[in-house]
């Protein structure tokens, strides 16, 4: 059974923004749709319907919400299959739920309520630390949302964590028919010795040959698997949240691996994909390593 692409909706403009991506998305990938809502008083209001006639405000703003986004999916592609549901939970329990049989899951860059001011919503934030399948947060500008640049960004980093989002990027620019742009960073140490051989005479050459290396490793196996996507190698001396950050600009979609670390509010996000998450001028998948 096909895995779905799953939306989370909650009648914001930007999750709205988020929907419209998603459907493109499936429509590329020939993959149903999923709709949900989160309502934490969905659980608490059945035992009133069974003893009232009127409909609790609750379940109707729900209704509206979870039929609003069902109806502007169908305008945008009748082709997509959409299936949608009313979930009785918080937003990011619903949503993590939802990635463990989800193709990946797509939210927008902010939500409903008091925090819509947030470079990034908690949710977004969390769900795309914690998820066990990609999950691209749709935000940027009009020439990004709308694929026109032509071109999808992989950030390169480990080579042990790279596979999965390589395999990702090459996949989306298979079915794009678009360049895949693939950036590796490297920095080299304002204070470092030179007594090492491989370092005499030019330590920036040396750190730029293991940035190049690094890449080829992590793309040997996805660009064997898609030979037809043309490929552009950089490798690129700076901070690798800036890079990427500014090479966005000019891309479609930017895939990175997701590099979590443990702290004492949980699985957070490594600097790179929460720079890229909160700044970034086109749509971020993070995509975990395969369990």
């Amino acid at each position: 059974m096909t895995r779905p692409l799953v939306v989370g909706v909650d009648g914001s403009e930007d999750s709205f923004r988020a929907l419209d991506w998603a459907v493109d998305e499936a429509a590329r990938h020939q993959l149903p749709l999923r709709l949900v809502y989160a309502s934490r008083w969905e659980r608490y209001e059945e035992a009133s319907l069974t003893l009232s006639l009127k409909r609790p405000a609750g379940k109707v703003l729900a209704d509206n919400i979870i039929g609003a986004a069902s109806e502007r999916a169908d305008l945008r592609d009748a082709e997509v299959t959409v299936s949608t549901q009313v979930l009785g939970d918080d937003p990011e329990t619903v949503l993590l739920r939802e990635a463990d049989d989800a193709w990946a899951v797509t939210v927008g860059s902010r939500g409903r309520g008091a925090f819509t001011g947030l470079l990034l919503g908690s949710v977004g934030l969390a769900v795309a630390a914690r998820a066990r399948c990609p999950v691209i947060v749709v935000r940027g500008d009009k020439a990004g949302l709308a694929g026109t640049h032509e071109r999808v960004l992989l950030g390169v980093g480990d080579a042990d964590q790279g596979s999965e989002a390589a395999r990702f990027a090459f996949h989306e620019a298979a079915v794009r028919g678009c360049v895949l742009d693939a950036v590796r960073a490297w920095r080299s140490p304002s204070v470092e010795t030179t007594d090492h051989p491989l370092l005499a005479g030019s330590p920036e050459r040396y750190h730029e040959d293991r940035a190049s290396a690094v890449l080829d490793e992590v793309l040997e196996k996805a660009a064997a698997e898609y030979p037809a996507v043309r490929v552009r190698r950089v490798t690129a001396e700076g901070a690798a949240h800036k890079l990427l950050v500014r090479r966005s600009a000019a891309a479609d979609l930017l895939v990175l691996g997701a590099q979590r670390r443990d702290s004492r509010l949980g699985l957070q996000l490594g600097r790179v994909a929460h720079s890229a998450l909160h700044h970034a001028e086109c749509p971020v998948a993070v995509v975990p390593r395969a369990a």
